[in-house]
Formats: C-alpha cells, sequence, structure tokens
C-alpha cells in the first residue's frame, strides 16, 4: 500500500506578518478549513489564511521532519525562504492545480 504524500505549508496574515507553519496531505482542503476557521484557533485568532509558501515530500513523514525543522528557523530564514520562490508574497492557494 503506497504511503501517502506530504505537504509542507507556510501561511501569512499579509507580507511579513503573523505565519503558521503546518503539515497536510490535502493542501487545498486544509487551507479552505484555515479560511474557514476550522484550521486552528491560532489562524482564526490572527486571521492568518494567505499561502505563502508550500512544499510537496512523497512521504508523510518527510513533511514532518521539515515542518519541525521549519519551526526552528529564525523569523528571517522564513522570510528569506518565501521571498526565494514567492517574492510578492501571493496567495498561491489563487494559483493551485494539483
Amino acid at each position: 500500500m503506497p504511503r501517502p504524500s506530504g505537504f509542507v505549508y507556510i501561511l501569512a496574515s499579509k507580507r511579513n506578518g503573523t505565519f503558521y507553519i503546518g503539515i497536510t496531505s490535502d493542501l487545498q482542503g486544509r487551507v479552505q478549513a484555515h479560511r474557514e476557521g476550522r484550521g486552528s484557533e491560532f489562524c482564526k485568532k490572527y486571521n492568518v489564511t494567505r499561502l505563502v509558501y508550500f512544499e510537496e515530500y512523497p512521504l508523510y513523514a518527510d513533511a514532518i521532519r521539515r515542518e519541525t525543522n521549519l519551526k526552528r528557523w529564525k523569523r528571517a530564514w522564513k522570510i528569506a525562504l518565501i521571498e526565494k520562490v514567492n517574492p510578492d508574497w501571493d496567495d498561491l492557494i489563487e494559483k493551485w492545480h494539483h
């Protein structure tokens, strides 16, 4: 039985705003849940709903390891990572076609 893939994602309230880092096997569904206030109390409280970065991993366990690692990063490193692939801080879910 194949193991599910996983996504590590970063949501932001706005450019350089509050961040949330999470993992999921269903990126679009998870972002939708955050937008509807069902994703996490933190995201709901701080209006963290803009998908600004994500990575896909063939194994969910690898996504878990990456999430753990990213959560330990300094804020400046996270900003640099986001801006490397998304310099305008676009909401990437709007362009999502998987």
